[in-house]
C-alpha cells in the first residue's frame, strides 16, 4: 500500500540554498531546500505532506508571503484553517516575512467562518436569506428534540434520545453516506427505528428553513451548493486566484469537495498535511482527502517535508517505528535537527493507583532537572484516563491545567443571554424563542407552544375535530419580535411581570427608528434582565452574572450584532472553568490533555499514559473499518509532541471492583503499537511494582489469559 502513495520528494537538507541570505527574500532565509521548494511553486496544485516538527506553518506563511511578493493580489488569497487562531498566526508570520498590511488582506479563516462570509454575500442567488443566524451544536440537539417529540409518538418504547438522533445526523451529512449504511454500521441500535429518521431529519431541515437558521452543517452544504450552481459558482470562485488549505487531512468529504470545485475553476490549490496525524475520523474527517488528492487534481505536484525541528533523535525512532509498522501512508521518514541522546523511558506500574504515584514522582523530579510544569504534559487516549492520576496530583499541590469541561457557550446561563441576541437578530429564530420563554415564571412546553403560535414563529399544529383554532393575529405585524413588542401573550399570571420588563428590555435594545445601541450596550441591558432570573434559577448567580460580564467585554469589540453572534457561534471562547483547582501565584501549571487535544501542540517532557491494549489502542475504536490504523496515527500524534523526555506508562493491572470477598482485577499487555519497539525505550519498573504484582504474574498468568482478558472489553452492550 505504501508504494501506492509515493511521493515525489525533493531530497530535504538543513542549508537554505546555495546563496548567502542577504540574496535571498526575506521569506525564503530561514527555510531548507524541501520547504523552499514547497513555498515557491507555481504550479496549478501542490500537496505538501509535513511530517511532524518539520516547519508546516512556517512554510505556509512563506508561501503566502512568496505569492504576495509575487504581484498576487492579498484579497485573491484564500486561506482556510481549522481554528481563527491557526489563521491569524499564518497571516502574522506572513506578515513578519513581507509586507505586513498587505497580508493583513487575505482572506483567511476557518471552513464555517468563511463558508458564513460567502453565503451571506452570494447566498440571494441560490435562494438563501443572508440574514440567517447560526446553530451551534447544542441548539441542533434541542431543535431535534422539539421535532422528534412532534413526529413520533414514544410512549411506551425506547426510541432514541435527541442526542442520538443528532449523531446520526451528523455522521450522514459529514460523511456523505447513506442514512441505512450509517446506521447499520455505526448505530445498530438505532436500527428497529430506522424508517423514523427520514421524517424528523425532514422536518428539522423544514424547522431550520422557517426559522431562517442554519448549522454547522449547513454552512459548509450551502457554500458546496452554491459552488456547483452554474449562475452563482463562477462569481464566488472568480474573487480567488489562490486557495490554501492547512491539516487537510482533518477534511471531511464535503470540505474537499469546496476545495476542488474552486480548483476546478482555475483557482490553484495548495494542501498541507500529514496522513499520519489524520484522528478525526470520529468528526467525518478522511485521511482518503490526502491520498486522493493528485487523482483529483492531475498533475499535481507533491513535496514531503521530514526534517523534524522538535523532537530529538532516540523520540523519533520510536515515532518513526510506530508508524512504519502500517503501510497505509506516505512514505516519509523524520530526520532530527536537533541534537539528544535521551531515550524514551517505557514504566511500568503494578496498577493506576501505582502509576499516578510514579507519574507525580516523575514530573517533580522533572522539574527540579530544570523542565517547568509549564512545559510538561500528561497526555491520554480517553478523558476519564486522568481521573485517578488527578486525585494524586492534588495530594501532591501539583496544579494543572485540564483541556477540556464546559464550554462556555454550553454553559446555560451564557446561552439563556445569546438567545435574546438571536431574537433581535433574527426574530423567527423558533429555537431561541422556546428558551427565552422557558426562562419565564410558571412557563411549561404547554404555554410556550401556545405563545409561538400567537407570535406566528410556526404554523399551529393540525387541529383535533371539532376544536377552534382561532388565534389572535395582526397582518400589520411585521415579524415576531413585534408581534411580541405590541401585544400581550397569553401567558401564564406568574410570568406577566417578567414578560413586561423582557419586552422594555428588548425594546430599548432594538432602538428607536433602526438606530441601535451598540453590542456592547445590548449585552450589559439584556444581562441586568436575566440577573433576577438566576437568582431563582441557579446556584452561584453571582459568578454567572461575571460570566455575563466577560460576553460584555467582548462584545466591544464588535460593532454589528450579527458578526458578534456568529463568530462567537463559530469560534466560542475557551471553557468557562478549565483550572482544576486555585492555583498559587508564584506557581506554573501542568497541563493534562487528551492526545485530540494535544494535536499541534509541544512541550519538553510528554508523560503518555494508560498505553496498555485496550485503553490505546481502545477497544472501541477497533469495531469500526480503519479503526486500528486510525489509533496507530494517535499514538504516533502522541509521541511527536515531545521535544526532549518521553516517558510511557502501562498499568498491568486493572481493577474492576474492590468488596469485602476480595478484588477483581484484570491484567493488560503493552500497547501493541509498542510492544514490538520495546529495545527503543529505558525500561523501568518502580518500587511500586510490588510484591504482591509478582506473585500474581508468577502463579502462571500465560498468553492465553492475556488473550481472553483484552478481547473480553469486546462483548460490552
Amino acid at each position: 500500500m505504501s508504494e501506492q502513495f509515493t511521493t515525489s520528494v525533493t531530497e530535504s537538507s538543513t542549508t537554505a540554498v546555495e546563496a548567502t541570505p542577504a540574496t535571498l527574500p526575506r521569506w525564503a532565509r530561514r527555510l531548507n531546500v524541501s520547504q523552499l521548494t514547497a513555498a515557491s511553486s507555481d504550479g496549478a496544485a501542490l500537496l505538501i505532506v509535513a511530517g511532524a516538527g518539520t516547519g508546516k506553518t512556517g512554510t505556509l506563511a512563506a508561501r503566502v508571503a512568496h505569492l504576495i511578493e509575487s504581484g498576487v493580489a492579498p484579497e485573491r488569497i484564500l486561506l482556510l484553517t481549522f481554528t481563527r487562531r491557526a489563521a491569524a498566526e499564518l497571516m502574522n508570520r506572513a506578515g513578519s516575512l513581507s509586507d505586513s498590511e498587505a497580508s493583513a488582506r487575505v482572506w483567511g479563516g476557518t471552513f464555517h467562518s468563511v463558508s458564513n462570509r460567502l453565503l451571506r454575500m452570494y447566498g440571494n442567488g441560490v435562494g438563501l436569506d443572508p440574514s440567517f443566524t447560526v446553530l451551534d451544536s447544542g441548539d441542533a440537539v434541542e431543535l431535534f428534540g422539539i421535532v422528534r417529540a412532534e413526529f413520533v409518538e414514544t410512549t411506551g418504547i425506547r426510541f432514541p434520545k435527541k442526542e442520538t438522533i443528532a449523531s446520526v445526523y451528523d455522521r450522514v451529512v459529514g460523511t456523505q453516506r447513506p442514512l441505512g449504511e450509517v446506521v447499520r454500521a455505526e448505530f445498530p441500535w438505532v436500527v428497529p427505528h430506522l424508517e423514523s429518521l427520514p421524517g424528523i431529519f425532514d422536518g428539522y431541515t423544514k424547522r431550520k428553513r422557517s426559522g431562517r437558521v442554519l448549522d454547522y452543517a449547513d454552512l459548509l452544504l450551502f457554500l458546496r451548493g452554491m459552488l456547483a450552481n452554474p449562475q452563482v459558482g463562477p462569481q464566488v470562485a472568480a474573487r480567488f486566484d489562490h486557495v490554501l488549505v492547512d491539516e487537510f487531512q482533518d477534511t471531511d468529504p464535503v470540505q474537499a469537495d469546496i476545495i476542488h470545485r474552486l480548483g476546478d475553476f482555475g483557482v490553484k490549490v495548495t494542501a498541507v498535511g500529514d496522513d499520519a496525524q489524520s484522528i478525526y475520523g470520529f468528526r467525518a474527517a478522511t485521511v482518503e482527502n490526502m491520498w486522493s488528492f493528485s487523482e483529483r487534481r492531475p498533475g499535481a505536484e507533491t513535496v514531503t517535508l521530514e526534517d523534524n525541528y522538535r523532537s530529538i533523535g532516540p523520540i523519533l525512532d520510536v515515532a518513526n517505528a510506530v508508524l512504519g509498522a502500517s503501510t497505509v501512508h506516505f512514505d516519509k521518514t523524520l530526520r532530527a535537527i536537533r541534537t539528544g541522546e535521551r531515550r524514551p523511558q517505557l514504566v511500568t506500574c503494578a496498577d493506576e493507583l501505582g502509576q499516578a504515584q510514579v507519574v507525580a514522582d516523575h514530573i517533580l523530579a522533572l522539574r527540579e532537572e530544570g523542565i517547568p510544569l509549564a512545559d510538561q504534559a500528561v497526555l491520554f487516549r480517553t478523558g476519564y484516563h486522568a481521573d485517578v492520576l488527578e486525585l494524586e496530583l492534588g495530594k501532591r499541590d501539583i496544579p494543572y491545567h485540564k483541556w477540556g469541561g464546559l464550554k462556555f457557550l454550553e454553559a446555560a446561563h451564557v446561552k439563556d443571554l445569546v438567545s435574546l441576541l438571536r431574537i433581535l437578530d433574527n426574530p423567527f429564530d423558533e429555537l431561541a424563542w422556546n428558551r427565552v420563554l422557558r426562562t419565564l415564571p410558571g412557563v411549561g412546553p404547554a404555554a410556550v407552544r401556545s405563545a409561538m403560535v400567537e407570535l406566528g414563529i410556526n404554523p399551529p399544529a393540525p387541529p383535533a375535530e371539532g376544536t377552534s383554532t382561532e388565534v389572535p393575529s395582526d397582518p400589520d405585524i411585521a415579524d415576531p419580535l413585534s408581534a411580541f413588542l405590541v401585544g400581550e401573550l397569553r401567558l401564564p399570571p406568574a410570568a406577566r411581570a417578567e414578560a413586561g420588563t423582557l419586552r422594555v428590555a428588548l425594546a430599548e435594545c432594538r432602538g428607536n427608528g433602526g438606530e441601535e445601541p451598540p453590542v456592547s450596550v445590548q449585552v450589559e441591558r439584556l444581562a441586568l434582565w436575566c440577573e433576577p432570573s438566576f437568582d431563582r434559577r441557579y446556584e452561584n448567580s453571582e459568578v454567572r452574572q461575571g460570566d455575563l460580564h466577560q460576553l460584555q467585554i467582548s462584545a466591544t469589540a464588535y460593532s454589528d450584532r450579527s458578526r458578534f453572534l456568529t463568530e462567537l457561534t463559530l469560534e466560542p471562547p475557551s471553557s468557562t472553568g478549565d483550572l482544576a483547582d486555585e492555583p498559587h501565584m508564584d506557581d506554573d501549571y501542568l497541563t493534562l490533555s487528551t492526545v485530540h487535544s494535544a494535536k499541534g501542540c509541544e512541550w519538553s517532557a510528554v508523560h503518555l499514559i494508560h498505553a496498555a491494549d485496550g485503553n490505546f489502542p481502545a477497544d472501541m475504536a477497533l469495531s469500526s473499518p480503519g479503526g486500528l490504523e486510525e489509533e496507530r496515527r494517535l499514538m504516533y500524534v502522541a509521541l511527536t509532541r515531545a521535544r526532549d523526555v518521553l516517558e510511557v506508562y502501562v498499568p498491568l493491572r486493572y481493577h474492576h471492583k474492590r468488596h469485602a470477598l476480595g478484588d477483581k482485577h484484570s491484567y493488560a499487555p503493552v500497547s501493541r503499537f509498542l510492544s514490538p519497539i520495546r529495545d527503543l525505550f529505558d525500561e523501568v519498573a518502580p518500587a511500586t511494582f510490588g510484591d504482591e504484582l509478582a506473585a500474581d504474574l508468577n502463579a502462571g498468568f500465560s498468553v492465553a489469559d492475556e488473550v481472553n482478558i483484552s478481547t473480553a472489553a469486546l462483548w460490552q452492550l
